[in-house]
Order: structure tokens, then C-alpha cells, then sequence
């Protein structure tokens, strides 16, 4: 991510239902380490997890009595904004050619230098400068009530209920207060959600269309959803959409129709994944010790070591001094 600026987007969260498919299959296409979950996932009585990094999580769910071979998936902006195009791509293709079905996919369009502040966005539709199918219109503030400082605001159009909204809030802030060291590179984000019978059409575009139409799609979505003019709240409907476009938003969408998407790289740190061990991990581990005593537990340690990838050796460089690369254990005879 190092010297991203201008306009880029990103895919910022991936669901999906097949109405028939192999665990282990669609686990291959995906990746990571899934584990099994001691309970359910949105109505499926047979769940597994995954996690990515401290914001990676990815949920599957199968074993419905209506229909035991379906299966859903839901994954999170921490893992789907690590692929690049190709594997994006192809995890599509896969699922149409399951006969699946995309239910919500969000796509996040990121003004990285900040060239437009949400309070902008705020005062054109406190000003009546918006125009938008959406009648729903709100805004959230965030701050640290420690320091007694705000921490950003977001607004929302539409609902949590609706095919589409738009979420635009400042990520850099977000970042920041969350203590990303990449905060800096952030700006602005204009995230729209879709799902339904629209995620579905917008992840057909995404696999279909070239960069340049894909662009120009997301753009026309955007801008068919809320578009600001230079009008007024007691204006005729006519009136407004015939008014010119006020000079910040047509820049900026004129910017995001250059936007590339960009690949997440998010650093793994090894005090997220000791607090993620702590807190998912350590009441099933320490059954397992309690069976199988801590003989067991060593052997285990020991055969992860085996299966260290280019991630787990990241991570080894952030251990403290004088403890040990690998563990020199031999197991049981």
C-alpha cells in the first residue's frame, strides 16, 4: 500500500449462498485455516470459522434440514480486500458456475487524499443539495469519551434493510483511532452495500466488464443512488434534476471513474493473534489438555512448526529477543 493516493477502490465484504456444494471444496477456493464452531451461523446448525489478521473473519454455514448440501458464506473486508483481481475473479466465476447467488457484496470507493470532508457531504444535504431515490438519511458520531474528543462521524443513506446503501465517513480517522501505523494513506470512503438481487448484478459486472466499464458501472450506480446539484429542498423534483452538479461532487466522481482496485495488505501483528488465541482459542485448548495432558499439547506445537508459511515467519520477526526460532521438542516414541 506504500504511496497509494488519489482514488482507488477495494472489495470490502463477499457473501454468498450455493444451493448445493462440498465443504471441502468451497474451503479450498477460499484459503486460510477453518476450524469448526460450537454453534450455528444464520440458521445453518453446521458452522466453521476463519480469521484473517485482527479484522479477517470469515463464517460458513451448511446442514440446513430444508436443504443439507446448501451452503453460505459469509467473508469479511479483512480477508476479501486481500485478493487481487485474478483471485477475486475466479472465486466469482466459481460460484455462478455453482448456480450460487451473491447476497451482499460491498464495494468501498476511497478518496485518498481527502479531497471532499464528510462535513461537506453533510451541510449539501442539511443545504437540500442532495438528490436521492433514498428518503432515509443519517449521521452518526464517534468520539473518545476518555479524551473527550470526536473521533469522526459517518452518514448513512438508505437503510440496513434496502438492496443498496452508502456509508461515507472519514477511514483515516477510523484508522487511527484504532492505531493502524498505515492510517496515513487513507482518506474518505464511500462504501456501497448491496445485496440481494443487486449484489448479485454487481458481482456479474465486477467478472465481466473490463476496468474502464467496470468504473464507469460503479460510478453510474453511485450517482443514480444520491447525486448533489446545485438546487435547493423546496425545489420542483424537475427542477432539481435538471440543476448542475456542484463543482466538489462532479470532481470526485470524475476521480473515482480513474479509481483502481487495489489490493489490502494489512500487516498481522503478534499481539493480535496471542489476543485472538486467548479469546477463541483457550477454553477448547484447555479441554484438550485436561483429556490429553500437556505431552499432548507439545506435539501439536511442535508439528505446527512443520507447516510454517511465509505469514507465521512475518510474525517470528516480531518475537521477543532470547526466545527460541523453533522448538526442539521430539514427540513420543
Amino acid at each position: 500500500m506504500t504511496g497509494v493516493g488519489g482514488f482507488t477502490q477495494t472489495i470490502d465484504w463477499l457473501a454468498f449462498t450455493l444451493p448445493k456444494a462440498e465443504v471441502a471444496d468451497v474451503i479450498a477456493l477460499i484459503g486460510g485455516d477453518w476450524f469448526q464452531s460450537e454453534s450455528g451461523f444464520r440458521g445453518y446448525p453446521v458452522a466453521q470459522l476463519m480469521t484473517q489478521g485482527k479484522t479477517g473473519v470469515g463464517k460458513l454455514g451448511t446442514g440446513a434440514p430444508r436443504n443439507p448440501k446448501e451452503v453460505h458464506v459469509d467473508l469479511s473486508a479483512g480477508i476479501v480486500s486481500q485478493w487481487d483481481e485474478a483471485k477475486l475473479k475466479n472465486v466469482l466465476a466459481w460460484i455462478f458456475s455453482q448456480k450460487g447467488h451473491v447476497t451482499r457484496i460491498d464495494v468501498a470507493l476511497d478518496d485518498r487524499e481527502a479531497s471532499v470532508a464528510v462535513e461537506t457531504v453533510r451541510l449539501a444535504v442539511e443545504a437540500g443539495q442532495v438528490v436521492s431515490r433514498s428518503k432515509q438519511f443519517k449521521v452518526i458520531q464517534a468520539s473518545n469519551h476518555r479524551e473527550g474528543v470526536r473521533t469522526g462521524e459517518t452518514l448513512y443513506f438508505g437503510s440496513r434493510e434496502s438492496q443498496t446503501m452508502l456509508r461515507v465517513y472519514d477511514k483515516r480517522l477510523e484508522l487511527q483511532a484504532k492505531g493502524r501505523e498505515d492510517a496515513a494513506l487513507y482518506g474518505v470512503r464511500w462504501e456501497l452495500e448491496f445485496k440481494q438481487d443487486r449484489a448479485q448484478a454487481c458481482a456479474k459486472a465486477l467478472l465481466t466488464l473490463d476496468p474502464e466499464d467496470w468504473r464507469a458501472f460503479l460510478v453510474g450506480v453511485l450517482r443514480s443512488y444520491v447525486d448533489f446539484r446545485e438546487t435547493t429542498r423546496e425545489a420542483e423534483s424537475y427542477e432539481k434534476y435538471r440543476a448542475p452538479l456542484v463543482s466538489w461532487w462532479k470532481a470526485l466522481t470524475e476521480g473515482f471513474m480513474r479509481c483502481r482496485l487495489v489490493v489490502e495488505r494489512i500487516q498481522q501483528r503478534l499481539d493480535d493473534v496471542a489476543a485472538w488465541l486467548a479469546n477463541a482459542i483457550s477454553p477448547m485448548l484447555a479441554v484438550v489438555v485436561a483429556c490429553r495432558g500437556d505431552q499432548f499439547l507439545m506435539e501439536m506445537i511442535y508439528a505446527g512448526t512443520k507447516r510454517w508459511t511465509q505469514k507465521h515467519y512475518a510474525l517470528l520477526k516480531q518475537r521477543r529477543k532470547g526466545t527460541p526460532y523453533v522448538l526442539h521438542l521430539k514427540p513420543r516414541t
